[in-house]
């Protein structure tokens, strides 16, 4: 977690390991937050990569974040978890968020939709979902009854 911010304390590792959902899993890895992983994470899973690399987002607090398929290897109740860090982590800041599963774009001030390469709808998710548009199609198709329209 410390990895681009060699310098962090214990306390602020933790709370970033917290606030990214990967420190219970952290702690029942043999060795805990002192384990070697591996090169690149080898004996972590996608999941668990991307929440480390959520954590590492947290402990650096850099003014502009890029966000790209972060929570694309999570299922769906960690991703709602997910989320909730992910706000507090982009108060603040200009992030950008690139995402083909729409859940992670819902709560976003200004969604883009692309199609071939071009912007064809822009707004919130609430002013797109009105619209009936592509991104209604698209969020229709994605939820398939799981998530309310």
């Amino acid at each position: 977690i410390s990895y681009g911010k060699p310098e962090a304390t214990e306390h602020a590792i933790l709370l970033a390991a917290k606030l990214a959902h990967c420190d219970e899993f952290i702690r029942n890895i043999p060795g805990g937050y002192e384990a070697k992983v591996g090169e690149r994470g080898t004996k972590l899973s996608g999941g668990e990569k991307q929440r480390i690399a959520i954590a590492r987002a947290l402990l650096v607090d850099a003014p502009i974040l890029i966000l790209d398929e972060a929570t694309s290897s999570l299922d769906s109740i960690t991703e709602n978890y997910i989320q909730d860090s992910l706000e507090t982590l982009m108060q603040n800041r200009t992030t950008l968020v690139i995402a083909h599963r729409l859940s992670t774009l819902s709560r976003m001030d200004r969604i883009l939709v692309f199609d071939e390469g071009k912007i064809v709808e822009e707004g919130s998710h609430e002013m797109l979902m009105d619209k009936k548009g592509l991104y209604f199609k698209m969020w229709s198709m994605q939820v398939g009854g799981f998530l309310p329209i």
